[in-house]
This record gives C-alpha cells, structure tokens and sequence, in this order.
C-alpha cells in the first residue's frame, strides 16, 4: 500500500507540473546542473540578525565542512522564486549555469523557481485543526502567487491524499478545508490515570507497612487477636496493591501499544510524501502541523530514516506546533510523573521497604523518557533542525509562522560538493556551513548517511551499515552461514508477486550481555533488487534486536532466523541481492540470486517458480482459508534457500511450484519433470496436472527418491504444457556427501 502511494503521488505531481508546462519539462537551475551521483547538494537559507533573508552572498563567503574537514564547492548560486525584479524595480542579474573550477568565486545567479510544498496535517485536536485551517488558508491565498506547486496530506492511521499537487490556490484551500474538518484519532494522555494509580500504589504501601509493624507489635505483646486483625488487614491491603498494579500494567501496556501505532503511522506518511519528490528539481518542502511526535522506543529507531530521505531528496521540513500557545510548558507532565516517582521512592526507603525498587520504578523511568520525546521541540524540533527547517512554537499566530516559513522558500543558495571522503561506510556524516561573516544566521541540513543512491527509496538507519558493509565486501563473503532466494508466485490478483527468503541461524551472530542478566543480539536482513540497468527498484529489511535471560541463551542460539517479504514486481529479469549483517560484529554475509518475472499471457499456460521444499507444517482450519503462494491444502510448506540435503535426513526431493493454464482452455494442464546434472538428462517424467482450484490456478507437489543420486549439484527441470504450447521454469538443488 505504501508504494501505491509513493507512486501515485510521483505521478500525480508530474503530471501537474506537464499540464501547467504544456508537456515540457521547466527548465530550472536545477534541471540543467547535472551533479555526480556522489555530490552532496546543500540549499542554504541566510538570514540576518533581524531575520531578513541575505541574497548578495558570494561562494568565497561559506565554508562546509564534512566531518570537521573542509570541502571544495563544486557549484553555487542563489535561487529565487520572487518576481525577476529586485526592490527597485530592475532586472535581477541575468541567470547563468555556475560550474566552479579552479575558482568558486562567480556572483550568484537568480532566477524565478517554483515551489514543490506539501502541507501535511498530522492527528490534530479541535483546537489545533482551527488554529492549522487558517494557516494553511493564508498560505494558499499568500505564498502560492509564484506558481506554486501544493500537495495537501492528512495522516491519522494511515496517510490521505486530499490534494495532488497543483497549481490551483482555490483547490489548495478546498483541501485545506477539508484536511481540518475531520476528527482524528488522537492521542488521549493517560499521564494523569498513570500518577493517580502510583499515588494510590504509595499509600497501600504506607498501609502495608503500618498494618505489619502494629501485627508484630501486637504479637509481642500478646495480643494475638490484634495482631491477627492487623495481619489480615495487611493482606487485603496487599491484595488491593495487586489490582492497582494489575491495572497500571494494563494502562502502560495499551499505552505503549497505542503509541507505537500513532508513531509508525506519523513516520510511513512522512515517507510516503518525502519519496516521490526526490527527483523533482529544486528545493522542496514539507510543512507539517502537528501537537508533537511519538516516538516511543520502537519508532524512534526508525525516525533517523524519514530525516535522512529528507536530505537525500532535498526536502526541507518546516514543522509547526499546531497545539498554539500552551498553557505550560510541554515538559510539565513529564516533571510531575517524575516528582511522583521520586516521591514514591523516597518513601519506600525511608521506610525501609523494597517493593517497586527495580521493575516498575525503572520502566516509570521509561516511560517519562518517551513523554519527553513526546514534546513539540523535541521531535518536531529535531526533524526541523536536522532537515534545514524551523520549528514554530508557542504561538497561536500560525500565519505568521507561514509567513516565516515562506520568506525562507523565497530565496536560497545551492551548493554543490564532492566528499573527500570516499569509503561510504554507511555512518551518518556530519554537515557544518559557515560564513565569514558571523553576525548572519545559516539554515541547512545537517548531514547524511553514507551509503549508495538507492534512488527513491529512504535508508533506515539499521539499514546504512548493512549496505555500506556489503558494498565494500567481497561478492561471495560468507563470514557465517547465510541461505536466500528469490521466487516468482504469481497470485490471481498480483501477477507480478514476489518472494524473496533468507534464512540463518542465530548462532551465526554475536550475542552480548551488559548486565550478566540478560543476551543481546543486533543483526539485520536487507534485500536490494535491481533491474537489468543495475537499479535499485526495490529494498526490503528487517532488523532484530533480541534480548532475553542469559541462561536461555543456550536454547535461543539453536533456533534459526527466516526473513519472508512479498513484492509485486513488472515484468523482466532482477538481480536480488540478499545481505546479512551482524551489528555486534560488523561482520556481513551475502547471497546473490537471480529473478525472473514474466509477462501475462492469458492465452497460453503460465508458470511460477520451482521451489524444492525443505519441510512443512499444518495449517489450523482458519488459515487454510487464507490463500498464500505456499500453502498447499491443509500444509504451509518451507522452500528450501540452498542447503544441501541430506539422503539420510531426506531421502526424498520434495518439490513445489503453481501452473495456470490458458483462458478458456478445457484441456487438462500436461507436466514433465526432468532431473539434470551437467546439462545432461538423467531422469525425465511426464505426467498430468490436476483440474485448478475456484481461482483458475494448480498448486501442485510431489517428490521423488534421492537413494540413486550421488553427491552433487544437479537441476530440476518443470515444463507444463497444453498441446500449443508449453512454459518451462528450472532451479538447483545439491545432495550433500
């Protein structure tokens, strides 16, 4: 789904652009500035002191720095999307392509360029919604005069395109309209319900305390009965102090759970709208209103990615606060939770009592760390910051904080340069630009990940050293055992589905422990598929990091790690890198594998992949109902990645695969199976297929005994045909010694 959207919004605003151009291309400074693929380009907005853009900079006024190491600009000059007239009425220098040499000292050059903005409308509350509406309203009727290009996006659970991008300021402000009329699923704080909990938990602890202290007492001084009363009082006490904390878990639980939805959301619709504008020219911007980001734990490992697919497609983010004017500060909740806290604490070892001294207390600890990251200038900040944009805060005055934000797309510099640099390690490099005169205030991105274009799509974080890795290594590195492969299942619906598999086990990565209580593993699966031009059309990940007690480590290590993802790939040959690396280690595996999609010809049989099966398991009734590429009646079946098999383990070569035959054909599907070894026959087969299922497809296995094949590489050939013709699909297999 999300690269349907991806592409629908690429074409959207492509052909926006050609309708407005009459089908030609506009020919902007940065159409014709051809940079190498390893050029980093830096739009740099300058402001004075009064924070009124500075345009009469020259190339000898900055300084970059690369990782505190100084960087010859390649290219430079000022772009303007303001009227060709200066404030005086006259002609703007006339616009010239800059291409430095020896030299960087050329004048800047200006020139109109429209804007590529997209407003995107975060989860809002009434409030905020009114406060957004008419900022965005005032930029439709202010900051689009120049032609600009809007998108308008809302993203609640999933992101919505209320706009394709366009030209048109009465559609820009339809859109607006109705981005902000509808309710979201907000984030409800449950803060307040946390602390009262706590509160409660304190003073059954209190309670406890006192009612085991009078029942001691009481026994000696003889009072049994008192004692007993106080004993059973302590009990019910105890009981209650359960149910507080049964709840607590509940609340954080839900919580946590709401949390990482809302911020994966957040996270995927930035993606989403950042990826189609990476080839667009020029500098390109986000204005995104929202009351703040969630990025609990588990989505903040993937927030570095939306700031580094920022940067590589020259986007900048301009976040605003659209809470408005708070009544406190936004990190008050996190103080009062804390103070709760500490109070709590405070008073247990006073009294000497233990109880919540490790568990509860830490992750209360964890939990104000992400309300923390929950405030405005923390995230939105950040994602400002880091992609050459601002953050607009405390103000109910949103306007005039669109105002700011389009005086900062009104004019910019762009310069170019070549790293020095040159080993792409995939670590994150550090970008400063300086000016010789520093009474000026400078506006950029911070920096980028190192590693190859991977044209579109962003690079998570875990994701960098991975490819970096495998990039520099050897083309069969195999530093531990690492199995893939890449198969074509053609569904009724998806005729382009793909299914790329690796596999390894656990004990090939690096476990750790800090504390000798728990293991730690770090380790990522990446796949790169390429076209026959060598592109990266797409790119699929997942990253473990694991964690348990250190005495079940023995038994986690046993188990082995299956990475499955599906793609819809068109029609021609790939090239599927598949990479395994082990962050604890930096070490990287890599298997190579080839892919073949073929055209749909209805008219004649089809064909997917030939899977040998390496095992199977049985399916429950409900998920036989659910139709998947390799469930086979009441079994899910295993392909086999390319291990060698066993005769002793297996002696016999199960195999799998799924045939269509020719629309309207009655005819009953014919088969040959044919062994191979060293291109000369061995065994040949033919058989028939049986009547395909409700869907129109055959989803056929069978095997064959091994006794009679020595160790070797051999090939398993699959031909099915109709009588006219005939489609055949092969794959390797190895019988160990």
């Amino acid at each position: 789904m999300k690269q349907l959207v991806t592409l629908l919004l690429a074409i959207a605003l492509s052909l926006s652009i050609l309708n407005r151009t009459g089908g030609q291309t506009p020919q902007t400074q940065d159409d014709v500035i051809r940079v190498r693929s390893n050029e980093v380009r830096l739009d740099i907005v300058v402001k004075d002191k009064k924070g009124r853009p500075v345009k009469d900079l020259t190339a000898q006024d900055f300084e970059v720095l690369e990782d505190g190491v100084g960087q010859k600009i390649v290219s430079f000059r000022f772009v303007s999307r303001e009227s060709p007239q200066d404030a005086n009425g006259s002609a703007a220098p006339k616009d010239s392509n800059v291409r430095l040499q020896q030299t960087p000292s050329a004048l800047p050059a200006n020139r109109t360029t429209p804007g590529i903005i997209a407003l995107v409308f975060d989860r809002l509350s009434p409030e905020a919604r009114s406060l957004a509406k008419k900022a965005g309203i005032a930029y439709a009727t202010e900051g689009m005069a120049g032609g600009d290009f809007t998108g308008v996006f809302r993203i609640d659970l999933s992101l919505n395109t209320v706009q394709s991008f366009t030209d048109n300021a009465e559609l820009v402000k339809a859109a607006v309209e109705s981005a902000t009329s509808a309710a979201s699923s907000t984030y409800a704080s449950s803060a307040q319900r946390s602390r009262d909990l706590a509160d409660r938990g304190a003073v059954l602890d209190r309670q406890i305390d006192s009612l085991q202290a009078a029942a001691t007492s009481g026994g000696m001084a003889g009072d049994n009965s008192g004692a007993a009363a106080a004993g059973q009082a302590a009990g019910q006490a105890a009981v209650a102090q359960k149910i507080v904390e049964m709840e607590s878990s509940m609340l954080q639980q839900f919580e946590n759970l709401e949390r990482d939805q809302q911020g994966f959301a957040t996270i995927n619709g930035l993606l989403a709208v950042i990826n189609p504008m990476r080839n667009l020219p020029g500098r390109k911007t986000i204005i995104f209103f929202s009351e703040g980001l969630a990025l609990p734990t588990s989505v903040q490992t993937k927030f570095p990615a939306v700031i580094s697919a920022a940067n590589r497609a020259n986007v900048s983010i301009y976040t605003i606060d659209a809470a408005g004017l708070r009544t406190e500060s936004g990190t008050a909740e996190s103080a009062r939770e804390l103070n709760s806290i500490v109070a709590q604490r405070i008073g247990q070892q006073s009294r000497g009592s233990d109880r919540m001294s490790s568990g509860p207390y830490m992750k209360s600890l964890e939990r104000n760390e992400e309300l923390l990251r929950f405030d405005p200038r923390s995230g939105l900040g950040q994602l400002a910051d880091q992609t050459g944009g601002i953050l607009i805060h405390d103000t109910n005055d949103l306007v005039n904080g669109v105002r700011r934000i389009n005086d900062d797309m009104n004019g910019y510099y762009m310069l170019t340069y070549v790293p020095k640099n040159e080993d792409y390690n995939g670590k994150f490099r550090q970008v400063n630009v300086k000016l010789n005169r520093p009474s000026l205030e400078v506006q950029t991105r911070k920096g980028y990940y190192a590693v190859e274009s991977m044209g579109q799509l962003p690079v998570l974080d875990y994701e960098a050293p991975a490819i970096a890795a495998a990039r520099s290594a050897d083309p069969n590195s195999r530093t531990f055992p690492f199995m893939g492969s890449a198969l074509s299942f053609p569904a009724p619906s998806r005729p382009g589905l793909s299914l790329i598999l690796a596999e390894a086990p656990l004990s090939a990565f690096e476990f750790t422990s800090n504390d000798n209580k728990n293991y730690n593993a770090n380790f990522s699966f990446v796949a790169l598929i390429r076209n026959q031009a060598n592109e990266i059309v797409q790119k699929l990940s997942h990253h473990y990091p694991l964690t348990g007690p250190l005495e079940k480590l023995a038994t986690a290590k046993k188990g082995d790690v299956l990475f499955y993802r599906e793609t819809q790939l068109s029609p021609g040959r790939y090239t599927v890198d598949l990479i395994a690396y082990d962050a604890s280690s930096e070490k990287v595996s890599l298997k190579k594998a080839s892919l073949e999609i073929p055209g749909v010809d209805e008219t004649k049989p089809r064909l997917s992949s030939v899977a040998v099966l390496q095992r199977a398991e049985r399916l429950t009734p409900e998920e036989q109902k659910r139709d998947q590429p390799f469930h086979f009646g009441e079994l899910l079946v295993y392909p086999n990645l390319g291990q060698p098999i066993a005769k002793s383990v297996a002696p016999q070569l199960a195999f799998f695969f799924t045939a269509w035959p020719a629309k309207g054909s009655t005819e009953p599907l014919q088969v040959t199976i044919e062994i191979l070894q060293s291109q000369r026959s061995l065994v040949k087969t033919p058989g028939q297929l049986p009547a395909p299922n409700e869907q129109g497809q055959i989803k056929y296995a069978s095997s064959f005994p091994l006794d009679k094949f020595p160790p070797g590489a051999y090939e398993l050939k699959v031909t099915v045909g109709d009588g006219k013709s005939s489609v055949t699909r092969a794959t390797n297999f190895i019988v160990a010694k």
